[in-house]
């Protein structure tokens, strides 16, 4: 069994990492960050729109905008990267019912479900981002020490 994110959560990690890799020298452009991230371009204008709003990146409009973070990488974990683009104004559904849990109670298996959550927020606020980058760096992934290139 796995727990996993939104795609639009993981778009928003990997357009943070790519950003975070460029760092302060230069903004990284949507259509950058989407060819070295694998992720759809227009989509990832939704997310970036997010994160603007959140704080956590700065656009620069014009022919050498672009975008650069905020925060420091090391100062920004990946829950509030999470946070930043997951609304969280609708319940989750129930796993035993057809509705949510709570307008009658709650189901056999929300307590699991909840901790469950509740761990895997507590694991993503313990991960920075800039770690993140750095293993992303040296290990497999489509940026590298030696191809990264931020221009374009």
């Amino acid at each position: 069994m796995r727990i996993d994110l939104s795609h639009r959560s993981q778009y928003a990690i990997r357009a943070t990492v790519a950003i975070a890799l460029a760092g302060t020298r230069v903004p990284l452009s949507t259509r950058r960050i989407a060819e070295q991230m694998d992720v759809p371009a227009g989509f990832l204008a939704h997310v970036l729109a997010d994160l603007v709003q959140a704080g956590i990146v700065a656009g620069t409009p014009g022919r050498n905008g672009g975008y650069t973070l905020t925060v420091p990488a090391a100062e920004l974990d990946l829950l509030q990267i999470v946070d930043a683009v997951e609304t969280t104004e609708e319940p989750p559904r129930c796993v035993m019912r057809a509705d949510t849990c709570g307008s009658d109670g709650m189901c056999a298996v929300h307590e699991a479900f909840e901790n469950a959550t509740a761990a895997m927020r507590k694991e993503l606020a313990a991960t920075l981002l800039s770690d993140v980058a750095r293993r992303h760096r040296g290990g497999a992934g489509s940026i590298t020490a030696t191809s990264y290139d931020a221009s374009g």
